[in-house]
């Protein structure tokens, strides 16, 4: 997947300003895309030269204009021409993951530390994905949602990104009690 499709799926709603895209990415995008501000305006640039995303200049009276973007009809031809070519599976890229597999030639405490910060944000992560879904599900429980909700995808998303950083929560959880456990094991050997 490329930036372009991932901002061309932000904009399938709603028109939307270059700030207001970054903020898609940081509330509901990033759970699978990760982009910097600089980098989603370069691509809104390039999408509109390329004619897949159409902009319009809004003259605001305290503030300084601002332009909204939405998506074109050759923008969703793209969008439906990237959905019809397989996925590529994704691999796992993180920091932790090395100190852990070194786990067995580092301070085990240094690494409880690190594990225990992640556990946490992972934890917040989730949470903040939960009260999302609440929130994009209305007054509606989950199978209704599911079956009857107006937008679908976005909510598939969330929750893929809230059972991510779950996993992530209960593998962090799970690293930290056999390296306490061997640790113990140790100091009574």
């Amino acid at each position: 997947m490329a930036l372009r499709h991932a901002v061309l799926a932000a904009l399938l709603d709603e028109e939307l300003s270059g700030y207001q895209v970054t903020k898609a990415f940081t509330a509901g995008v990033a759970n699978f895309w990760h982009a910097l501000p600089q980098q989603v305006y370069a691509e809104l640039a390039r999408l509109e030269k390329e004619g897949l995303v159409a902009g319009r200049e809004v003259v605001q009276e305290a503030r300084p204009n601002k332009r909204l973007f939405h998506v074109t009809g050759e923008g969703l031809a793209e969008l439906e021409s990237f959905a019809s070519t397989a996925a590529k599976p994704s691999f796992l890229r993180e920091d932790l993951l090395v100190q852990v597999q070194a786990a067995d030639h580092l301070d085990a405490d240094v690494l409880i530390e690190r594990l225990t910060e992640r556990f946490a944000f992972a934890e917040a992560k989730a949470a903040l994905f939960e009260e999302q879904l609440r929130t994009m599900r209305g007054g509606l429980d989950e199978a209704e949602f599911l079956l009857r909700g107006a937008r679908v995808g976005p909510y598939l998303t969330c929750r893929r990104g809230r059972d991510f950083e779950r996993a992530n929560r209960d593998w962090c959880r799970d690293v930290v009690e056999v390296l306490r456990a061997r640790r113990e094991d140790r100091a009574e050997s």
